[in-house]
């Protein structure tokens, strides 16, 4: 399952990249993220893995993100994996024309469990909501200020 989503945030691009590389944020964008661990390779090279584990209502989740490509301020890309699901990210940072950054995203989901084959299949634009969500908060996060953690 592939898709994109793509938010415009009214910031300028060295402003929303310095935001999104910088781990510490993570908690203020993605709700239910608990914790991260950095886990090999030098961070925010490629190859670099950390551990991020969130809790969403009563589930416990850990996803392992595999960075692929790290040309920021252009793009960002990563696998994250768990029990059931493979995920590719393509993230791509463009400037506009009026001084913000657009964001897009191009996700591809691979699903290798029957549950999650079954909630891919079912409710696949569950995954795109989710994914347009975070890029949402992360918006707010830049623009405002807002976080979502502790929510």
């Amino acid at each position: 399952m592939k898709y994109s989503v793509e938010v415009t945030i009214e910031k300028p691009r060295n402003e929303v990249i310095k935001k999104m590389d910088n781990v510490d944020n993570m908690k203020h964008w993605q709700k239910g993220l608990i914790s991260s661990e950095h886990i090999s390779g030098t961070p925010g090279e490629v190859g670099a893995k950390m551990q991020l584990n969130y809790k969403m209502g009563k589930r416990e989740l850990s996803l392992t993100e595999t960075i692929t490509k790290n040309n920021f301020p252009e793009e960002f890309h990563g696998t994250y994996s768990t029990k059931g699901m493979y995920n590719i990210q393509e993230n791509y940072f463009e400037e506009t024309p009026d001084g913000h950054t657009k964001w897009v995203s191009i996700c591809e989901f691979q699903p290798s469990g029957f549950m999650m084959k079954a909630m891919a299949f079912l409710m696949p634009g569950a995954f795109k909501k989710q994914s347009k969500q975070y890029m949402v908060d992360f918006k707010n996060f830049v623009e405002k200020g807002t976080s979502v953690a502790n929510e």
